[in-house]
């Protein structure tokens, strides 16, 4: 049970770091030009896929193993549920609202935008901003998963001793 808490939780932060980065580089994305866009949507983010995505789908699998494994620890379970419909909704939100974009978007050349390339930047940029955020929730949701089991005031012996 150990190992797969471990995994579960590696692969939801190893996911969360792509989305995570995402997250942040939102603010100055939003004033690039088209140009500058497309060129970051072009170079830089096809390796975020393939390596977050593998992460994402790992972490998935793993999540709902672990609901299962846990199904009779009931506050353990609750939280991993969480954290399982988190996963699912940030995998869900891919593919409804960035794949669409990436496949409109990535063939094209700055001056094949459309004109309305800001309403697909937005979409593309505010979906992954909802796929960080649900991240987040599952992360913190299997860390309270381990946290419930601990037997109460188990970690204040450990801080009086130091």
């Amino acid at each position: 049970m150990k190992s797969l808490r471990f995994l579960t939780i590696m692969l939801t932060a190893l996911s969360l770091s792509a989305a995570f980065a995402h997250l942040l580089e939102l603010p100055a994305k939003l004033t690039y030009n088209g140009a500058q866009w497309l060129g970051l949507l072009q170079t830089l983010y096809p390796t975020y896929g393939k390596v977050s995505g593998v992460c994402e789908i790992g972490a998935v699998v793993a999540v709902l193993v672990l609901v299962v494994a846990l199904r009779s620890h009931r506050t353990a379970f609750l939280w991993t549920l969480l954290a399982a419909t988190c996963l699912i909704a940030t995998h869900a939100t891919f593919w409804i609202w960035v794949a669409p974009v990436n496949a409109a978007l990535v063939p094209l050349s700055p001056e094949t935008l459309p004109a309305d390339w800001t309403r697909l930047r937005n979409q593309w940029e505010f979906a992954h901003a909802a796929r960080a955020i649900l991240q987040i929730v599952a992360l913190a949701a299997l860390v309270i998963s381990i946290l419930a089991e601990l037997p109460p005031n188990a970690g204040d012996a450990e801080e009086r001793s130091t």
